[in-house]
């Protein structure tokens, strides 16, 4: 499906202020990178350069660039004669970003050091995240479910751990945005959030990192499974 130019001017022009004087490949993709995590280009959208472009204000080259860039990252495909589209994951795919996501996190956990640990960024996001389901938006949830556990990788202090995440969990929401009952994939985390934060303020790492090991093995079968069943109903029986 074709992104027109006037959905693209109605949302994305408000972006453009963000671009600043010197626009950049970089600063566009970051833009892009937000508007599929938010599910504003769901999977399997096709983009339109002259769209996105024009209320950008940035030229087509570098629109390609930025393009390119989130190829790169997985989150895009350039199908040859037919353009640029919002991937659509395979279940494998969901599958081995759990696998990433549990070597990652859980060694991040594990390498703290010394409590006490700076938590700040984590309380904020379990307070965002239990404001949301309060307001019963469970796409805020979501949103909120990914902040944790970016905040989480964030502890390590490591700005390569944390580019590599943002990449790993903007690719994980391509699935999410499949799934069509997000409260029934999400709030059974809005507590465990709260149960590792609570660890981690007691200092208890090696509690923290089993929650979490736990946590990821539950939610990699739940969203797996989810997953599968929304890709089947979509492509329906096969002929």
């Amino acid at each position: 499906m074709d992104v027109s130019e006037a959905v693209g001017a109605g949302g994305l022009a408000d972006d453009r202020a963000l671009l600043g004087r010197t626009s950049t490949a970089e600063r566009v993709a970051d833009i892009l990178r937000t508007r599929v995590a938010e599910g504003y280009f769901t999977p399997g959208t096709r983009l339109s350069e002259d769209g996105i472009a024009g209320a950008l204000g940035v030229s087509r080259n570098t629109l390609r660039e930025a393009f390119r860039l989130l190829t790169h990252e997985r989150l895009l495909v350039h199908e040859l004669n037919r353009g640029v589209f919002v991937r659509v994951l395979a279940v494998d795919d969901v599958d081995d970003i759990y696998r990433t996501r549990g070597l990652v996190e859980c060694a991040v956990v594990r390498g703290l050091g010394q409590p006490p640990f700076s938590l700040d960024g984590l309380v904020a996001t379990v307070a965002e995240g239990e404001a949301a389901a309060r307001a019963d938006d469970w796409q805020g949830v979501s949103t909120a479910n990914i902040h944790f556990h970016r905040e989480l990788v964030a502890l390590a202090g490591s700005a390569r751990t944390d580019e590599l995440m943002r990449s790993v969990l903007a690719e994980l929401r391509l699935a999410f945005h499949v799934v069509d009952d997000p409260r029934a994939l999400h709030e059974p985390y809005l507590v465990r959030n709260r149960e590792i934060l609570d660890a981690l303020r007691a200092g208890e790492r090696t509690t923290a990192e089993r929650l979490l090991a736990r946590y990821l093995d539950d939610s990699r079968t739940r969203v797996t499974a989810a997953y599968a069943r929304a890709v089947d109903a979509r492509t329906g029986p096969a002929d």
